[in-house]
């Protein structure tokens, strides 16, 4: 429930150097002065709920943003619950997104031949918040010959 208008638009958490999830969001478009929202999230279903400490605010002071220090996700899934309030009446909920970026991956190494004309790399998959399997990711070596 809550009223027509006030759900945030756009939210989308990316987390990055593997452990500092920057959420945003825009207001809703019938979201007075007056509208706060609040950020919510825990990082299993069984997890404990952590508000936000660190929110970035418009010139109204409205919640615009979050910060979240040491993140881990677990099991692939996150929970994000925002709520708030508009001259104490209930905003509406909406859908999120959740995005990491990942950082290159960890301990490259080549090793080249002049006889065979063949080069050899190695690479360690990177680091990253919850995914533990190796064969989750794709690389894409590009060659430039200096």
């Amino acid at each position: 429930a809550g009223m027509n208008g006030t759900a945030i638009e756009n939210f989308v958490c990316v987390i990055f150097n593997v452990s500092v999830m920057n959420c945003t969001w825009q207001l809703g478009r019938n979201a007075t002065e007056d509208t706060q929202y609040f950020l919510y999230w825990r990082p299993s279903k069984k997890g404990d709920v952590t508000e936000c400490q660190n929110y970035a605010k418009d010139n109204c002071g409205r919640h615009t943003g979050c910060q979240f220090q040491n993140v881990t996700i677990k099991n692939q899934n996150a929970y994000f619950l925002i709520n708030g309030s508009r001259s104490g009446q209930n905003i509406h909920i909406s859908d999120y997104i959740i995005i990491e970026k990942l950082t290159p991956p960890l301990n490259v190494t080549v090793n080249c031949t002049e006889a065979s004309h063949r080069c050899s790399i190695w690479w360690q998959p990177p680091r990253t918040s919850h995914v533990k399997k190796s064969s989750c990711f794709k690389y894409e070596i590009v060659i430039e010959n200096k």
